[in-house]
């Protein structure tokens, strides 16, 4: 291979979260379809690979799509090894990469990590955001995919999802 990671990085980054939910919930093909080509760090691929990890979820990791790019981790900065027991490596090739590619997005649903992100001016959505944009599109039926998100281990605020499921009634000119 040639060229640095981040030159053969996409717009939009992934952590292990949105991936390993879009995959339980046979949703994962909105992400070529609202972004094109996604990146994740190796260190993503193989928490997916994990033996702990849903049996779908290794499937897929074992033989990842066109659409998916693998790319080594840049090296952690001395900010990066201080933060190190804040957020799991995953979470941290993820922000570290985006910053070295400059990556319009951020895939991500760690609270932490999230917030690690933004206080670093990266922008961030998780599962929910992934989900809310492809239901603007008229891709999927938002109460379905939350009802099999809900059947998932997906941990969330129940007043988060209400929410966005009634703005996306009133989108949709529903009462």
């Amino acid at each position: 291979m040639t060229g640095s990671a981040s030159e053969r990085v996409a717009g939009v980054i992934a952590d292990t979260g949105p991936l390993q939910y879009l995959v339980l919930i046979g949703e994962i093909d909105l992400l070529p379809h609202l972004f094109g080509t996604v990146s994740v760090p190796a260190a993503v691929r193989t928490e997916m690979l994990h033996p702990v990890a849903p049996a779908a979820v290794r499937r897929w990791a074992d033989s990842p799509p066109q659409w998916l790019t693998v790319v080594p981790e840049p090296a952690e900065d001395g900010a990066d090894r201080a933060r190190r027991t804040r957020r799991n490596v995953g979470e941290r090739a993820v922000i570290a990469l985006a910053r070295e590619s400059g990556a319009a997005l951020i895939l991500m649903d760690d609270r932490a990590g999230v917030v690690a992100a933004r206080a670093q001016g990266l922008p961030v959505i998780g599962t929910l955001g992934v989900l809310v944009r492809a239901a603007r599109r008229d891709m999927i039926g938002l109460e379905d995919a939350f009802a099999r998100l809900k059947a998932s281990n997906f941990r969330y605020p129940a007043e988060l999802l209400a929410s966005l499921l009634a703005e996306d009634r009133n989108r949709r000119g529903q009462p």
